[in-house]
């Protein structure tokens, strides 16, 4: 039962990962009034980038700053349309998701001809796991042995930096004038004006911060979560971070959390594929695996309680003359 226990845990950390990147791209757009339903379109196209570029390359690394480039690219485009020409900020962002399914597939059939994947990535070419220092001395002692050569060691780095770029996020969010400007242009835009900071600017400034941490959160899903890039391989994790994101109301600690109950869930459906419950029986396993997306529906309907965002959110700032 106990390695049972540890196991989930172990999978909840692995499947969250992304969740948590992009969720905290989303709060950092959001904190400064652009909605980024976009989180999707950026997560499926770095993801495409990253592993294209390290097939290519056969650098890990040169595709994971691809990744970045691309969500960077994205992001700015995003910004063109709502920041500049103060464009419904909805409709910029689903435009983006619609372009990133269909370019994805295109590119990955004219340049590898595999019906839109890309080939399978070698050791060299994807994030490995790594095994901290006397895990494998401790891994048969009981109990703390299992946890830290299970639980704690084992990960690759993605998912180390997204747990670590949490209290990072944090700090910059509300201990830093970057920070302080940043909110304040989610809440009060005007203020920031009168006060001689470029509302635009400030907020270019933080969907590039998004677009890194998507761009992360898609290198993570084809060249560490797995080895290659298939199509729509995001499966509505842009929509997962953001409902997160609301469930943290917008903080990154809660967010941390919303986005690891998700991920916990997502691994619990993996681990009762084909187990039987007392009085139930055996669950379908389309049951079991719309379980995440239904707990998505019922946050966004509103059933975590009110959850208020930034006031001017969405709204499209005109300069005061």
């Amino acid at each position: 039962m106990y390695e049972s226990i540890i196991l989930i845990l172990d999978a909840t950390l692995r499947v969250s990962a992304p969740l948590i990147l992009a969720a905290l791209a989303g709060l950092f757009s959001e904190r400064s009034g652009i909605v980024n339903i976009a989180l999707e379109g950026k997560i499926l196209a770095s993801a495409f980038a990253a592993a294209a570029t390290a097939s290519i390359t056969g650098s890990v690394t040169l595709g994971l700053l691809a990744a970045m480039a691309t969500s960077v690219l994205l992001a700015m485009l995003h910004g063109f349309a709502c920041i500049t020409h103060r464009g419904d900020q909805i409709v910029s962002g689903v435009a983006i998701n619609m372009l990133a399914a269909g370019l994805t597939v295109t590119l990955g059939r004219y340049w590898f001809g595999l019906g839109g994947q890309t080939p399978p990535l070698s050791q060299g070419e994807r994030f490995t796991s790594i095994t901290l220092p006397g895990a494998d001395a401790i891994a048969d002692v009981p109990v703390i042995g299992l946890l830290y050569s299970e639980l704690i060691s084992g990960h690759n780095i993605l998912v180390y930096l997204s747990l670590l770029i949490v209290p990072v996020c944090w700090w910059i969010i509300f201990k830093t004038r970057f920070g302080l400007r940043l909110r304040a242009a989610g809440e009060n835009p005007h203020a920031v004006d009168t006060a001689g900071i470029s509302v635009a600017w400030l907020r270019y400034r933080a969907l590039i911060c998004a677009g890194i941490l998507t761009g992360i959160a898609g290198a993570y899903l084809s060249t560490a979560h797995s080895a290659g890039f298939v199509p729509n391989m995001s499966a509505g994790k842009g929509y997962i971070a953001l409902a997160a994101l609301i469930f943290g109301k917008w903080k990154p600690v809660p967010v941390l959390w919303g986005c690891l109950l998700f991920g916990f869930l997502d691994a619990m459906a993996i681990r009762l594929q084909g187990a039987e419950l007392p009085f139930i029986g055996e669950i379908p396993v389309q049951a079991i695996e719309i379980l995440p997306y239904v707990l998505t529906v019922l946050l966004l309907a509103g059933f975590i309680g009110r959850a208020v965002g930034p006031k001017s959110i969405g709204v499209p700032y005109v300069k005061s003359r």
